[in-house]
């Protein structure tokens, strides 16, 4: 459990979430001080919905992708002088008993990033699903020499001090992999969290495409030989 006198801000990037914003908000706030939602162009009552929960919502005129819509509500915490900020899905598929494991892993180990690691033990899992994800991680290895074992996870925690280092990222699906990135480029300490994920037909309906894949890997190549 953070300290009473430590600020957490949870960014939640949403697009057409209106389905499950409205139960993600209220547990959030159970465990986080403020909840800052990215609403990233969506078409429905994502940010109407969002409001209603008191959290705190700033909208993309049109949807400019998950890397926008973190880097958005980084900036926003760090203006409001968080000290920790956690990354949290829209979609319901993470547990919020799992914030006060990952704040507790990252103190212990002292370490800087802590990431949700999904162990995609559950039978409703797609095989495909793990595919991609697997793949990821050692594509993320290949190319920024760091290995995490579910570089794709939206469940982090940063301290403050770490995530002011982190350099522009990419605006869409790569920001996943970069932030791994710039992990091992900042030498920065990880720690990695196992969590059950929660997958219901309408999470996994969100997930990435093999189209959208084949993007982000070449968007990290480019973005590796630029920088």
């Amino acid at each position: 459990m953070a300290p009473k006198s430590s600020k957490i801000i949870a960014v939640v990037p949403a697009y057409n979430e209106a389905k499950t914003i409205g139960l993600v908000i209220p547990d959030l706030k159970r465990c986080v001080q403020e909840i800052v939602v990215i609403n990233d162009g969506s078409s429905d009552e994502t940010e109407k919905i969002a409001r209603s929960f008191g959290a705190i919502v700033l909208s993309h005129a049109i949807n400019r992708g998950l890397g926008a819509s973190l880097q958005t509500g980084f900036k926003k915490a760090l203006e409001k002088n968080a000290d920790y900020i956690l990354t949290f899905d829209a979609d319901g598929q993470h547990r919020v008993s799992d914030i006060d494991r990952l704040f507790e892993a990252l103190v212990a180990e002292r370490a800087d990033v802590a990431i949700g690691s999904r162990i995609f033990s559950k039978k409703n899992t797609p095989l495909i699903r793990k595919i991609y994800n697997k793949i990821a991680d050692y594509i993320g290895f290949v190319i920024f020499g760091l290995y995490v074992r579910d570089t794709q996870s939206g469940l982090r925690l940063f301290r403050k001090d770490a995530l002011m280092k982190l350099r522009p990222l990419g605006d869409r699906m790569e920001i996943s992999s970069e932030i791994i990135g710039e992990i091992g480029r900042l030498k920065l300490k990880v720690v990695e969290v196992p969590i059950q994920e929660i997958y219901t037909d309408y999470s996994l309906s969100k997930g990435q495409s093999f189209k959208n894949g084949v993007k982000t890997f070449f968007s990290l190549i480019w973005h590796k030989l630029i920088r």
